[in-house]
């Protein structure tokens, strides 16, 4: 039987933006010997990444600028050889800065003004996006994340919250750390259950954070009083559009439903180790949601 040729590449990418010393918007760009281009800093995606630790890491590796993530873009699609090609981005924060040594795959790095970028960039389907980015409002990035793959209940015999997560969920666990600080998780909030707090777990160690645990959150609880999910979880909200500061919370599928109505974003199902990410403008307000599930 013949192959399809056609193949479809998936990347990931920032605009990455900083205010420059005369108080104007910059935006980073990479120039491209191979290509001799100026464009926005993008690459593939790897097996087992999630698209916006992707885009993090591309940016880092192209320009040896860390960045944080905003809201989501639009993507673009064009054809290359044999198939199509389609790059996701994101509004970026420029954290940290390191010099970048020229290699083959990126001679030049710069931080341009915005208005000089646009006549600067190569590919004109790039200009709407970095303009996009610009008219964006800024946004405090609340995750809310469903527990890894667990053991199975029937596999377990101690108290249900006691339940661990079985080998594959480990791994989805430790997958979530770029994710979490693509988006510059500082805070963690978990059910109180030790398959919610150990998802959280390999992130709250790289960080060395805390993981706020909440019974409120757990199976068990929620069932009893669905209420009061609802009024933490807008509690939650509030706190972390006024302090800016981005958050993680694991919850259990039978009470993901609760915790996304009381954000204000319709309920779907999502698997072990999904993450919807809800943008979250200053007055609690949704500017903008995602949706990312494990590659494993």
């Amino acid at each position: 039987m013949a192959s399809n040729p056609t193949k479809r590449i998936t990347a990931a990418g920032t605009v990455a933006l900083r205010t420059g010393a005369d108080g104007q918007q910059e935006v980073l760009l990479v120039h491209r010997p191979r290509y001799r281009d100026w464009s926005l800093p993008k690459g593939k995606i790897m097996a087992d990444e999630y698209l916006p630790g992707c885009a993090v890491r591309e940016t880092r590796e192209e320009t040896a600028v860390t960045v944080e993530l905003g809201v989501p873009l639009d993507p673009i699609g064009y054809p290359v050889d044999n198939g199509a090609k389609k790059v996701y981005y994101w509004r970026a924060s420029a954290v940290k800065e390191r010099r970048h040594a020229p290699d083959d795959e990126v001679d030049e790095v710069a931080w341009l003004p915005v208005a000089l970028a646009m006549d600067v960039i190569t590919y004109h389907d790039e200009r709407p996006v970095l303009q996009q980015a610009m008219e964006m409002p800024t946004s405090t990035p609340l995750v809310v994340v469903r527990h890894a793959k667990a053991m199975l209940r029937a596999n377990w015999s101690g108290r249900d919250q006691a339940r661990p997560l079985d080998e594959r969920g480990r791994r989805q666990s430790r997958l979530l750390v770029p994710l979490l600080e693509a988006y510059g998780v500082r805070k963690l909030a978990s059910s109180t259950s030790v398959r919610c707090q150990k998802t959280l777990q390999p992130y709250a160690k790289a960080q060395r954070l805390e993981v706020d645990g909440w019974t409120t959150l757990s199976e068990e609880q929620a069932a009893k009083d669905a209420k009061a999910v609802s009024t933490l979880m807008r509690r939650l909200v509030k706190q972390t559009a006024a302090d800016g500061v981005p958050t993680a919370i694991c919850g259990h599928r039978p009470v993901l439903p609760l915790m996304l109505e009381a954000i204000g974003v319709p309920a779907r199902s999502l698997q072990p180790g999904a993450a919807v990410v809800a943008h979250l403008g200053p007055d609690a307000d949704v500017v903008a949601v995602e949706f990312h599930k494990p590659r494993i």
